[in-house]
Formats: structure tokens, C-alpha cells, sequence
């Protein structure tokens, strides 16, 4: 999931070397946070959030086929 996220992500951004993604495990829930150049944030986040609704989504399909759970974040590369 965390490839699939990474993909995604860098398929989006103007800057595909600053995407980093953190996986963490929190008592049976798998945590992801994306970090984005500042630059990127935007088109990361979308209109009205739109875009990282949809990433979300996708990757938490992924996470149910697996019988996973899941939680996405996003932080901002200084």
C-alpha cells in the first residue's frame, strides 16, 4: 500500500524527490503520512480536498481488501 500511495503521490506533485512516505504501526492500525514540498500541498490536497479524499479512498479499498486498517495523513516538508 505504501508503493501504491508513493506512486499516486509523486504522479501528482512538480517535485516527485521530496515525497516521502512514513509508515507506523499503532495498535493493529497501520499509520501513513505523506510529506509534500510546500510548493506541492496544494495540488496534493485539491479543491475543497477533493484530491486526498480520493487517494484515501483508493488506498483504503486496497487496505479492506487486505483486511487492514488504515489512516492517512498529510504533513508538509520544511
Amino acid at each position: 500500500m505504501k508503493d501504491t500511495l508513493y506512486f499516486i503521490v509523486s504522479s501528482i506533485v512538480d517535485s516527485p524527490d521530496a515525497v516521502e512516505i512514513e509508515e507506523h504501526d499503532e495498535n493493529g492500525i497501520i499509520q501513513l503520512i505523506i510529506k509534500v514540498a510546500k510548493a506541492d500541498m496544494g495540488k496534493v490536497i485539491g479543491k475543497e480536498g477533493k484530491i486526498i479524499r480520493s487517494i484515501r479512498n483508493i488506498i483504503k479499498m486496497k487496505a479492506m481488501k487486505h483486511n487492514v486498517r488504515l489512516n492517512i495523513s498529510l504533513a508538509e516538508v520544511a
